[in-house]
Protein backbone atom coordinates (compact mmCIF):
# COMPACT_ATOMS: atom_id res chain seq x y z
CA UNK A 1 0.00 0.00 0.00
CA UNK A 2 1.14 3.55 -0.71
CA UNK A 3 1.79 6.29 1.78
CA UNK A 4 -1.36 8.18 0.83
CA UNK A 5 -3.43 5.08 1.61
CA UNK A 6 -1.96 4.86 5.09
CA UNK A 7 -2.60 8.55 5.67
CA UNK A 8 -6.25 8.12 4.74
CA UNK A 9 -6.41 5.02 6.92
CA UNK A 10 -4.90 6.87 9.87
CA UNK A 11 -7.27 9.85 9.58
CA UNK A 12 -10.36 7.68 9.19
CA UNK A 13 -9.30 5.47 12.07
CA UNK A 14 -8.67 8.56 14.20
CA UNK A 15 -12.13 9.88 13.37
CA UNK A 16 -13.70 6.56 14.33
CA UNK A 17 -11.69 6.47 17.51
CA UNK A 18 -12.87 9.97 18.38
CA UNK A 19 -16.47 8.90 17.76
CA UNK A 20 -16.11 5.83 19.93
CA UNK A 21 -14.47 7.80 22.71
CA UNK A 22 -17.11 10.51 22.50
CA UNK A 23 -19.94 7.97 22.69
CA UNK A 24 -18.28 6.24 25.61
CA UNK A 25 -17.86 9.50 27.47
CA UNK A 26 -21.54 10.34 26.92
CA UNK A 27 -22.65 7.00 28.32
CA UNK A 28 -20.19 7.33 31.19
CA UNK A 29 -21.51 10.75 32.13
CA UNK A 30 -25.10 9.51 32.00
CA UNK A 31 -24.17 6.56 34.17
CA UNK A 32 -22.51 8.89 36.63
CA UNK A 33 -25.68 10.99 36.82
CA UNK A 34 -27.83 7.88 37.27
CA UNK A 35 -25.63 6.58 40.07
CA UNK A 36 -25.79 9.93 41.80
CA UNK A 37 -29.59 9.83 41.69
CA UNK A 38 -29.66 6.36 43.16
CA UNK A 39 -27.24 7.43 45.86
CA UNK A 40 -29.46 10.39 46.69
CA UNK A 41 -32.45 8.11 47.61
CA UNK A 42 -33.75 8.65 51.19
CA UNK A 43 -32.74 6.08 53.80
CA UNK A 44 -35.36 3.66 55.31
CA UNK A 45 -37.80 5.32 57.67
CA UNK A 46 -37.38 8.67 56.05
CA UNK A 47 -40.78 10.38 55.57
CA UNK A 48 -41.01 12.49 52.42
CA UNK A 49 -42.23 16.06 52.72
CA UNK A 50 -45.60 15.05 51.22
CA UNK A 51 -46.41 13.26 54.49
CA UNK A 52 -46.37 16.67 56.13
CA UNK A 53 -48.45 18.24 53.41
CA UNK A 54 -45.46 19.69 51.51
CA UNK A 55 -45.28 18.83 47.79
CA UNK A 56 -41.79 18.27 46.32
CA UNK A 57 -40.80 20.11 43.12
CA UNK A 58 -41.76 18.27 39.95
CA UNK A 59 -38.96 16.25 38.29
CA UNK A 60 -37.41 17.68 35.12
CA UNK A 61 -39.27 16.79 31.98
CA UNK A 62 -37.71 13.89 30.15
CA UNK A 63 -35.58 12.88 33.11
CA UNK A 64 -32.65 10.65 32.11
CA UNK A 65 -34.06 10.20 28.62
CA UNK A 66 -33.41 13.79 27.56
CA UNK A 67 -30.71 13.73 24.81
CA UNK A 68 -27.38 15.36 25.78
CA UNK A 69 -27.54 18.06 23.13
CA UNK A 70 -24.32 19.91 24.10
CA UNK A 71 -22.32 16.69 23.95
CA UNK A 72 -23.80 15.72 20.59
CA UNK A 73 -23.01 19.19 19.27
CA UNK A 74 -19.45 18.82 20.51
CA UNK A 75 -19.08 15.46 18.77
CA UNK A 76 -20.45 16.88 15.54
CA UNK A 77 -18.10 19.84 15.72
CA UNK A 78 -15.12 17.53 16.31
CA UNK A 79 -16.09 15.34 13.35
CA UNK A 80 -16.56 18.38 11.15
CA UNK A 81 -13.11 19.69 12.07
CA UNK A 82 -11.58 16.25 11.39
CA UNK A 83 -13.30 16.01 7.99
CA UNK A 84 -12.31 19.57 7.09
CA UNK A 85 -8.69 18.88 7.98
CA UNK A 86 -8.64 15.71 5.90
CA UNK A 87 -10.30 17.42 2.92
CA UNK A 88 -7.89 20.35 3.10
CA UNK A 89 -4.87 18.07 3.37
CA UNK A 90 -5.86 16.20 0.21
CA UNK A 91 -7.43 19.02 -1.81
CA UNK A 92 -4.68 21.63 -1.42
CA UNK A 93 -1.96 19.84 -3.49
CA UNK A 94 -4.59 18.76 -6.02
CA UNK A 95 -5.59 22.40 -6.52
CA UNK A 96 -1.92 23.31 -6.95
CA UNK A 97 -1.45 20.55 -9.51
CA UNK A 98 -4.56 21.66 -11.38
CA UNK A 99 -3.30 25.23 -11.54
CA UNK A 100 0.09 24.03 -12.76
CA UNK A 101 -1.48 21.91 -15.50
CA UNK A 102 -3.59 24.87 -16.63
CA UNK A 103 -0.47 27.04 -16.77
CA UNK A 104 1.38 24.35 -18.76
CA UNK A 105 -1.56 24.06 -21.17
CA UNK A 106 -1.21 27.81 -21.84
CA UNK A 107 2.50 27.41 -22.56
CA UNK A 108 3.93 28.45 -19.20
CA UNK A 109 6.43 25.73 -18.26
CA UNK A 110 8.16 27.73 -15.53
CA UNK A 111 5.69 26.69 -12.80
CA UNK A 112 7.25 24.54 -10.05
CA UNK A 113 5.09 22.31 -7.86
CA UNK A 114 7.60 20.22 -5.94
CA UNK A 115 8.77 23.18 -3.88
CA UNK A 116 5.20 23.98 -2.80
CA UNK A 117 4.67 20.49 -1.40
CA UNK A 118 6.77 21.35 1.62
CA UNK A 119 7.73 18.30 3.68
CA UNK A 120 5.03 16.01 2.31
CA UNK A 121 6.22 12.50 1.60
CA UNK A 122 3.39 10.78 -0.24
CA UNK A 123 2.12 10.06 -3.76
CA UNK A 124 0.84 13.61 -4.24
CA UNK A 125 4.28 15.02 -3.46
CA UNK A 126 5.84 12.47 -5.85
CA UNK A 127 3.34 13.57 -8.51
CA UNK A 128 4.40 17.18 -7.99
CA UNK A 129 8.09 16.32 -8.46
CA UNK A 130 7.24 14.22 -11.53
CA UNK A 131 5.38 17.21 -12.95
CA UNK A 132 8.46 19.40 -12.43
CA UNK A 133 10.65 16.87 -14.23
CA UNK A 134 8.14 16.63 -17.07
CA UNK A 135 7.98 20.41 -17.57
CA UNK A 136 11.77 20.65 -17.42
CA UNK A 137 12.08 17.99 -20.11
CA UNK A 138 9.41 19.66 -22.26
CA UNK A 139 11.12 23.02 -21.86
CA UNK A 140 14.42 21.50 -22.97
CA UNK A 141 12.74 19.93 -26.01
CA UNK A 142 11.05 23.19 -26.97
CA UNK A 143 14.28 25.13 -26.53
CA UNK A 144 16.05 22.54 -28.67
CA UNK A 145 13.42 22.86 -31.39
CA UNK A 146 13.69 26.64 -31.39
CA UNK A 147 17.47 26.42 -31.53
CA UNK A 148 17.30 23.82 -34.30
CA UNK A 149 14.92 26.01 -36.33
CA UNK A 150 17.22 28.97 -35.86
CA UNK A 151 20.30 26.99 -36.88
CA UNK A 152 18.61 25.46 -39.91
CA UNK A 153 17.45 28.90 -41.04
CA UNK A 154 20.97 30.22 -40.61
CA UNK A 155 22.55 27.32 -42.49
CA UNK A 156 20.11 27.57 -45.40
CA UNK A 157 20.49 31.33 -45.69
CA UNK A 158 24.11 31.21 -46.90
CA UNK A 159 23.68 28.77 -49.83
CA UNK A 160 20.45 30.51 -50.84
CA UNK A 161 22.25 33.85 -50.89
CA UNK A 162 25.02 32.37 -53.03
CA UNK A 163 22.43 30.85 -55.37
CA UNK A 164 20.79 34.23 -55.84
CA UNK A 165 24.18 35.83 -56.44
CA UNK A 166 25.07 33.20 -59.05
CA UNK A 167 21.74 33.68 -60.82
CA UNK A 168 22.22 37.45 -60.84
CA UNK A 169 25.76 37.05 -62.18
CA UNK A 170 24.51 34.77 -64.96
CA UNK A 171 21.98 37.38 -66.03
CA UNK A 172 24.44 40.26 -65.89
CA UNK A 173 27.36 38.41 -67.48
CA UNK A 174 26.13 35.76 -69.90
CA UNK A 175 29.73 35.02 -70.85
CA UNK A 176 30.31 33.54 -67.39
CA UNK A 177 27.22 31.34 -67.55
CA UNK A 178 29.22 28.13 -67.12
CA UNK A 179 30.87 29.40 -63.90
CA UNK A 180 27.49 30.46 -62.57
CA UNK A 181 25.96 27.07 -63.37
CA UNK A 182 28.79 25.31 -61.56
CA UNK A 183 28.25 27.53 -58.54
CA UNK A 184 24.50 26.85 -58.64
CA UNK A 185 25.12 23.10 -58.88
CA UNK A 186 27.58 23.20 -56.00
CA UNK A 187 25.23 25.14 -53.74
CA UNK A 188 22.34 22.85 -54.67
CA UNK A 189 24.41 19.85 -53.61
CA UNK A 190 25.27 21.53 -50.33
CA UNK A 191 21.59 22.19 -49.61
CA UNK A 192 20.65 18.66 -50.59
CA UNK A 193 23.30 17.26 -48.24
CA UNK A 194 22.13 19.48 -45.41
CA UNK A 195 18.49 18.47 -45.87
CA UNK A 196 19.49 14.80 -45.99
CA UNK A 197 21.41 15.08 -42.73
CA UNK A 198 18.52 16.93 -41.11
CA UNK A 199 16.08 14.23 -42.15
CA UNK A 200 18.36 11.54 -40.75
CA UNK A 201 18.76 13.45 -37.48
CA UNK A 202 15.01 14.04 -37.14
CA UNK A 203 14.26 10.35 -37.74
CA UNK A 204 16.73 9.34 -35.05
CA UNK A 205 15.46 11.90 -32.54
CA UNK A 206 11.85 10.92 -33.23
CA UNK A 207 12.70 7.30 -32.47
CA UNK A 208 11.47 6.01 -35.84
CA UNK A 209 12.03 2.27 -35.89
CA UNK A 210 14.48 1.03 -38.51
CA UNK A 211 15.15 -2.58 -39.48
CA UNK A 212 18.03 -4.14 -37.57
CA UNK A 213 20.26 -6.93 -38.78
CA UNK A 214 23.56 -8.57 -38.04
CA UNK A 215 26.34 -6.32 -39.37
CA UNK A 216 29.95 -7.39 -39.78
CA UNK A 217 31.82 -4.37 -38.40
CA UNK A 218 35.15 -5.54 -39.83
CA UNK A 219 33.77 -5.75 -43.35
CA UNK A 220 31.95 -2.43 -43.01
CA UNK A 221 35.09 -0.74 -41.72
CA UNK A 222 37.19 -2.15 -44.59
CA UNK A 223 34.84 -0.52 -47.12
CA UNK A 224 34.97 2.77 -45.22
CA UNK A 225 38.77 2.74 -45.10
CA UNK A 226 38.94 2.19 -48.85
CA UNK A 227 36.70 5.21 -49.48
CA UNK A 228 38.61 7.29 -46.91
CA UNK A 229 41.96 6.55 -48.56
CA UNK A 230 40.59 7.64 -51.92
CA UNK A 231 39.30 10.90 -50.41
CA UNK A 232 42.49 11.48 -48.39
CA UNK A 233 44.76 11.17 -51.40
CA UNK A 234 43.96 14.74 -52.45
CA UNK A 235 45.19 16.07 -49.10
CA UNK A 236 48.15 13.69 -48.95
CA UNK A 237 46.74 12.26 -45.72
CA UNK A 238 47.58 8.66 -44.83
CA UNK A 239 44.84 6.42 -43.44
CA UNK A 240 46.18 3.52 -41.40
CA UNK A 241 43.96 0.62 -40.37
CA UNK A 242 44.99 -2.68 -38.83
CA UNK A 243 43.51 -5.94 -40.03
CA UNK A 244 39.92 -5.73 -38.83
CA UNK A 245 38.56 -8.79 -36.99
CA UNK A 246 35.05 -9.96 -37.77
CA UNK A 247 32.76 -8.64 -35.06
CA UNK A 248 28.99 -8.96 -35.51
CA UNK A 249 26.70 -6.30 -34.07
CA UNK A 250 22.93 -5.90 -34.39
CA UNK A 251 22.29 -2.58 -36.11
CA UNK A 252 20.99 -0.91 -39.22
CA UNK A 253 23.83 -1.27 -41.70
CA UNK A 254 23.15 1.98 -43.56
CA UNK A 255 22.92 4.13 -40.43
CA UNK A 256 25.94 2.52 -38.80
CA UNK A 257 27.94 3.07 -42.01
CA UNK A 258 26.94 6.74 -41.99
CA UNK A 259 27.81 7.16 -38.31
CA UNK A 260 31.33 5.75 -38.66
CA UNK A 261 31.83 7.56 -41.97
CA UNK A 262 30.92 10.87 -40.34
CA UNK A 263 33.63 10.40 -37.72
CA UNK A 264 36.23 9.32 -40.30
CA UNK A 265 35.44 12.21 -42.64
CA UNK A 266 35.58 14.58 -39.67
CA UNK A 267 39.09 13.29 -38.92
CA UNK A 268 40.11 13.77 -42.57
CA UNK A 269 38.67 17.29 -42.65
CA UNK A 270 40.80 18.48 -39.74
CA UNK A 271 43.96 16.55 -40.57
CA UNK A 272 46.86 18.73 -41.77
CA UNK A 273 48.55 18.27 -45.10
CA UNK A 274 50.61 15.09 -44.94
CA UNK A 275 48.95 14.00 -41.66
CA UNK A 276 47.95 10.53 -40.52
CA UNK A 277 44.59 9.11 -39.45
CA UNK A 278 44.76 5.88 -37.44
CA UNK A 279 41.74 3.56 -37.31
CA UNK A 280 41.66 0.53 -35.03
CA UNK A 281 38.96 -2.06 -34.36
CA UNK A 282 39.39 -4.21 -31.24
CA UNK A 283 37.45 -6.07 -28.58
CA UNK A 284 36.81 -4.06 -25.45
CA UNK A 285 35.33 -6.86 -23.36
CA UNK A 286 33.26 -10.00 -23.78
CA UNK A 287 30.16 -8.07 -24.85
CA UNK A 288 31.51 -5.01 -26.69
CA UNK A 289 33.96 -4.00 -29.39
CA UNK A 290 35.36 -0.54 -30.02
CA UNK A 291 36.56 1.55 -32.95
CA UNK A 292 39.25 4.16 -32.32
CA UNK A 293 39.73 6.97 -34.82
CA UNK A 294 42.71 9.25 -34.11
CA UNK A 295 43.76 12.25 -36.19
CA UNK A 296 46.57 14.80 -35.99
CA UNK A 297 44.40 17.88 -36.24
CA UNK A 298 44.22 20.84 -33.83
CA UNK A 299 42.02 18.98 -31.33
CA UNK A 300 39.14 20.47 -29.38
CA UNK A 301 39.17 22.65 -26.23
CA UNK A 302 38.54 20.46 -23.20
CA UNK A 303 35.38 22.34 -22.25
CA UNK A 304 33.85 21.60 -25.66
CA UNK A 305 34.55 17.88 -25.96
CA UNK A 306 30.96 17.04 -25.08
CA UNK A 307 29.44 19.91 -27.06
CA UNK A 308 30.81 18.68 -30.40
CA UNK A 309 28.09 15.98 -30.35
CA UNK A 310 25.32 18.60 -30.25
CA UNK A 311 23.59 19.51 -33.54
CA UNK A 312 25.11 22.49 -35.38
CA UNK A 313 27.93 22.93 -32.89
CA UNK A 314 31.23 23.88 -34.46
CA UNK A 315 34.50 24.80 -32.82
CA UNK A 316 35.29 28.42 -33.55
CA UNK A 317 37.73 28.79 -36.41
CA UNK A 318 37.68 25.12 -37.42
CA UNK A 319 36.13 23.95 -40.67
CA UNK A 320 32.97 24.90 -42.51
CA UNK A 321 30.76 21.85 -41.98
CA UNK A 322 27.22 21.87 -40.64
CA UNK A 323 28.01 20.36 -37.26
CA UNK A 324 25.62 17.43 -37.79
CA UNK A 325 27.95 14.52 -38.42
CA UNK A 326 28.91 13.75 -34.84
CA UNK A 327 25.37 14.45 -33.62
CA UNK A 328 24.07 11.82 -36.04
CA UNK A 329 26.80 9.40 -34.99
CA UNK A 330 25.85 9.71 -31.31
CA UNK A 331 22.18 9.11 -31.98
CA UNK A 332 22.88 6.11 -34.20
CA UNK A 333 25.07 4.59 -31.49
CA UNK A 334 22.48 5.32 -28.81
CA UNK A 335 19.79 3.55 -30.88
CA UNK A 336 21.78 0.28 -30.74
CA UNK A 337 22.88 0.64 -27.11
CA UNK A 338 26.33 1.87 -28.10
CA UNK A 339 28.35 4.89 -26.99
CA UNK A 340 30.70 7.45 -28.49
CA UNK A 341 33.05 9.88 -26.78
CA UNK A 342 36.00 12.08 -27.70
CA UNK A 343 39.22 13.08 -26.00
CA UNK A 344 42.28 15.07 -26.98
CA UNK A 345 45.51 13.30 -27.81
CA UNK A 346 48.64 13.58 -25.72
CA UNK A 347 50.37 15.98 -28.10
CA UNK A 348 47.63 17.04 -30.50
CA UNK A 349 44.73 15.69 -32.47
CA UNK A 350 41.41 14.16 -31.45
CA UNK A 351 40.67 10.56 -30.44
CA UNK A 352 37.09 9.40 -30.97
CA UNK A 353 36.04 6.03 -29.54
CA UNK A 354 32.90 4.20 -30.65
CA UNK A 355 31.73 1.26 -28.54
CA UNK A 356 29.34 -1.28 -30.08
CA UNK A 357 27.52 -4.17 -28.40
CA UNK A 358 28.36 -7.57 -29.88
CA UNK A 359 25.86 -10.23 -30.83
CA UNK A 360 26.53 -13.04 -28.36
Amino acid sequence: MGRLFWKFFFFIWLAQLAGVLGTGIVFWLDRQALEQRFESRPPPGFRPPAAYGVLPPPPPRGGLHQPPLPRIAGGLLASLLCAAGLAWYVAKPIRQLRGAFEAAAEGNLEVKIGERMGKRRDELADLGHDFDRMTEHLRALMDGQRRLLHDVSHELRSPLARLQAAIGLARQQPARLEDSLQRIEREGERMNRLVGELLTLSRLEAGVEVPLEGVDVGELLADLVADARFEAAGKQVTVNCQNSPNFIVRANGELLHRAIENVVRNALRYSPLGGVVDIKLSRRDAARCQIEIVDQGPGVPGSELESIFAPFFRVVGQGDGYGLGLAIARRVLAAIDGTIHAENGVDRGLRVVLELPLVV
